[in-house]
């Protein structure tokens, strides 16, 4: 019977594993190599070598409301779209809520993750880990969660960039940016255009001379800042939404891209990219746009060669007195403490079920957190699967065959290599909502509108309508928290407090009323048609 856990890092994923594990009266043991929690999140002003690191400017993609764990809503006073000394925040009021920091020990490396003799039987792990004052210790679990993240190992593809040994100013990865201190007066390249280049290039160009954005593909761009000035993401991220994508994904698709276009024509700043919006993970930066269109930032097309300090572009055009190449290439993952027999891939991919469970074992005793990828915030991910692995962990809820897991993993990944842009650096990605409730099933999590309109058809509307946030995960089943419907209806409240530095009043005219009145009914009415229409589509595929 599992009863000991080792749970390795204590970055976001490793500290909802530790409390998903509490939750199921297992006992963790959680494995820090730093002196602090916090993971990727935690600045440190000297980069340490094999851990994730980010730079100063660092405010969070997710708003705080769809970045939440889905029993600790945010304080409201936090800003939408969190600095990242804001979200450590937001880590440490959850570790303290919880009781979690007991259980872990800091500055300790686990160097090694191995079965042992009678795993068939037990299905225990042997976990050997090293002390910063280099003392070894083996330990016994009975199973183990691996939350050590995937941005520690950064890809410098320097082979790729012929001359770039003639190169006579300084070049690095973006692993290494801290700020913009130096670089004022610079002629600077950055090459890659996924979010930290894009956001890196920003953070130049208020003190360089010029900054350069080289890119292979393009990327669409959004911004954090949505409709009427509202968190993008809390808009467009309900289930009717997603619903309407499913059923429509070709028309949904051209939608989202004309809105983008509208912004601004991604053809005409050089960024529109061959592949759709859904395809890969987008760009999430407000202020891009506005560096291109004064010139701060140049788009430039792949690097062909560098000679000396001029770079030559695959269009043939150059630039001369480059005194800067920062390369945000991307990261390699890897699990050195992890037997190879583990590490097998499907495509990019590692071959783990659902993302999580390696399906050779005999035993389902070993499990990854966090590793993965989509259109939402890695935290509500990382719970949902440490809530479903620690079930598997008690006998709660059951794995299919090995053969049925192998043949789920090659089918799942067939359709994302033909939906999405996989690569080494991108090795998988998952549509968020459909994910996220596909693992809620296994448990008997997933929240049931149909149900919800007919006992609670306020909350119904809001969980239907509104922003799919994480606390519609514990309505109802096994780790039902009473506060979750209150977190759904006061989600809104949240939103807008930080805004109220400033409260202009306003008196509201009849006018107003009736506006609001008449959207009312219309949701009312939309949520009314949309249910025959589901039920019309059920019955027509189901006899």
């Amino acid at each position: 019977m599992v009863q000991r856990v080792a749970v390795i890092g204590a970055g976001p994923s490793g500290l909802t594993s530790i409390k998903c594990c509490l939750d199921e009266m297992l006992e963790p043991t959680c494995f820090e190599s730093s002196n602090d929690i916090g993971g990727l999140w935690r600045f440190k002003e000297t980069p340490e070598p094999g851990k994730a690191n980010i730079y100063q400017s660092v405010v969070i993609n997710s708003s705080k409301e769809m970045m939440s764990y889905s029993d600790f809503p945010p304080p409201a006073e936090l800003p939408n779209n969190m600095h990242h000394s804001e979200v450590m925040l937001y880590l440490r009021l959850y570790a303290q809520e919880f009781q979690l920091m007991q259980h872990i020990r800091f500055q300790t490396t686990v160097v090694s993750v191995r079965q042992r003799a009678d795993f068939a039987v037990t299905g225990q792990w042997d976990v050997d880990t090293e002390s910063a004052a280099g003392q070894r210790e083996t330990h016994i679990f009975d199973a183990v969660l691996i939350c050590s993240g995937h941005y520690t190992q950064p890809h410098l593809p320097l082979s790729d960039f012929p001359g770039i040994e003639s190169f006579k100013g300084r070049y690095f990865h973006s692993w290494e940016y801290r700020n913009s201190k130096g670089l004022e007066g610079k002629r600077v390249l950055v090459i890659g255009t996924g979010n930290s280049g894009s956001d890196i290039a920003v953070d130049i160009s208020r003190v360089a001379e010029r900054v350069y954005l080289s890119t292979r593909r393009g990327a669409w761009v959004i911004g954090r800042v949505g409709p009427g000035g509202l968190p993008g993401d809390i808009v467009w991220s309900s289930r009717m939404q997603s619903m309407i994508r499913n059923l429509f994904p070709n028309w949904s698709t051209r939608a989202v891209e004309n809105k983008l276009n509208e912004a601004f024509d991604h053809k005409l700043y050089g960024l529109k990219p061959k592949h759709s919006f859904w395809a890969q993970i987008p760009i999430v930066n407000d202020d891009l746009a506005g560096r291109i269109i004064s010139g701060r930032v140049q788009v430039k097309p792949n690097v062909k060669e560098f000679l000396g300090t001029s770079v030559v572009f695959a269009d043939g055009s150059m630039i001369n007195e480059v005194d800067t190449v920062i390369f945000a290439t991307g990261y390699n993952y890897s699990f050195p403490f992890l037997p190879p027999k583990i590490q097998t891939k499907c495509g990019y991919r590692l071959r783990l079920y659902k993302h999580i469970f390696p399906p050779s074992l005999t035993r389902p005793t070993l499990a990854v957190v966090g590793f993965i990828h989509g259109f939402g915030a890695v935290n509500p991910l990382a719970e949902m699967q440490a809530r479903w692995a620690t079930r598997v962990f008690k006998g709660l809820v059951e794995l299919p065959s090995e053969e049925i897991m192998l043949k789920e993993i090659e089918k799942d990944s067939e359709i994302m290599h033909q939906s999405y842009v996989c690569s080494e650096r991108n090795p998988l990605q998952v549509d968020y909502l459909p994910y996220m409730d596909s693992l809620a099933e296994k448990m008997g999590v997933k929240p049931n509108v149909l149900k919800l309109f007919l006992r609670d058809p306020k909350l119904a509307l809001e969980v239907f309508l509104g922003p799919c946030t994480p606390y519609q995960y514990r309505l109802s089943g096994p780790g039902q928290w009473t506060g979750a419907r209150q977190a759904i209806l006061t989600q809104w409240q949240r939103v807008t407090q930080p805004f109220r530095t400033r409260v202009v009043p306003e008196p509201e005219s009849r006018t107003a009323c009736g506006l609001r009145s008449l959207a009312a009914l219309t949701g009312a009415a939309l949520l009314v048609c949309l249910f025959f229409y589901q039920m019309l589509y059920y019955f027509s595929f189901n006899g």
